[in-house]
């Protein structure tokens, strides 16, 4: 799957769990609110009945003489009785303070049950009583719902995965037919390009022509074209190509491709400077390091104001290239690494060369850095980590 189809399953993923799994906990909130309040209730109703055994042990304490008759105690239940002010005159239930409603909860784990006595048995107004909350039924509650949302988490994951690959499939037959179509042309580009190329060396190498301008300006549009294709060829084989790490003198390299670009760069009248340190080595493929350096080179050229500077340096740490063109906004320079993302759109080219640089940069733990200001130039720099 490629980065953009990732990007967009990802972001349709959270979208449509995150809206779903915020519906759906409102509602399993709700259900889990009123299962729990009958849970609650079923245990009033055992604290009224209770209630009313103890009123009627109560009349008939109050109407005995026997001597041997005791408040009515209960294991699982408390009780006390109160005077007309709520005043405690007695009971194994001792509330300082009794709450004027019939039915509360106190501290969630404690229910209260407040009853009036008529007529007064023993002087007592109103009798309360109180049951410790059996938490067991909430408990199990709450692990069902828990291990419901699991099984939803895991349901709703996979469909909405499902809905995704439905959702970026149209996405990813554009791609597709994007890509066989850059594929199709780059072949068929390279016969011509090449053979242009190779005739232009001939004219030039055998003098059955004069160096004329027209054939700098042929020589430089091949080279462009061929440039463009093998840019072409890397982003639709980079994926599957095989890569062959060995040692790499980047300073004959970068000494090569300064050459390749020199008649671009004359035909700008540029000032080229190249500042390179001999004997600088990597452990990389030629490819991915050819493609670095062709991009870096050509962009400071295409970007360059005409007999502007440009200035190419090499060291054991870093390639960096400056030049004196256009220059990029701070907020863009952070996009331009991005595929098909241009800062300057009255230039020609498609957005892919810096990318294929960032892309060169990572695969090998590189650091790459873009520093720029408008009309004054741009300086790119790559920095090899320890080799």
């Amino acid at each position: 799957m490629l980065k953009s189809e990732k990007k967009s399953l990802v972001r349709f993923l959270l979208i449509y769990l995150g809206s779903t799994f915020l519906l759906f906990s409102l509602g399993l909130w709700i259900f889990y609110r009123h299962q729990k309040h009958q849970v609650i209730d079923q245990q009033r109703e055992s604290l009224k009945y209770e209630t009313q055994q103890i009123k009627t042990q109560l009349h008939k304490l109050h109407e005995s003489s026997d001597a041997k008759l005791f408040y009515p105690v209960h294991p699982h239940f408390f009780s006390s009785i109160y005077d007309l002010d709520k005043n405690y005159i007695f009971g194994n239930l001792k509330e300082e303070r009794v709450q004027d409603e019939s039915n509360y909860v106190k501290n969630e784990t404690q229910l209260y049950y407040l009853d009036k006595i008529e007529p007064y048995y023993l002087g007592a107004a109103f009798l309360l009583v109180s049951k410790t909350l059996n938490t067991k039924p909430i408990e199990r509650l709450q692990e069902m719902m828990v291990w419901f949302m699991l099984g939803a988490g895991v349901f709703f994951t996979a469909l909405g995965y499902f809905l995704g690959k439905l959702f970026v499939a149209p996405m990813r037959d554009s791609i597709r037919q994007m890509n066989r179509f850059i594929q199709d042309t780059t072949h068929e580009l390279n016969t011509p390009i090449s053979t242009i190329l190779t005739n232009i060396e001939m004219l030039e190498t055998f003098g059955k022509c004069e160096h004329s301008s027209e054939l700098q300006r042929i020589e430089i549009a091949s080279k462009t074209l061929s440039r463009i294709y093998d840019d072409l060829t890397y982003l639709n084989l980079n994926h599957r190509y095989h890569r062959r790490i060995e040692e790499i003198d980047v300073s004959r390299i970068v000494e090569e491709r300064a050459v390749f670009f020199s008649s671009m760069a004359q035909a700008k009248e540029l000032d080229l400077r190249l500042d390179i340190d001999r004997g600088i080595v990597l452990k990389m493929d030629r490819n991915d390091l050819m493609r670095l350096v062709d991009n870096l080179f050509s962009n400071a050229i295409k970007y360059n104001k005409p007999k502007g500077m440009l200035h190419a340096e090499l060291t054991k740490e870093y390639f960096r290239i400056m030049d004196e063109g256009i220059g990029i906004k701070e907020k863009e320079i952070e996009n331009i690494l991005h595929r098909f993302k241009r800062a300057n759109d009255s230039e020609g080219g498609f957005g892919i060369g810096l990318d294929i640089v960032a892309q060169v940069v990572k695969n090998y733990g590189f650091v790459l850095s873009v520093k720029s200001k408008i009309h004054q130039g741009t300086q790119v720099e790559v920095r090899w980590e320890k080799q």
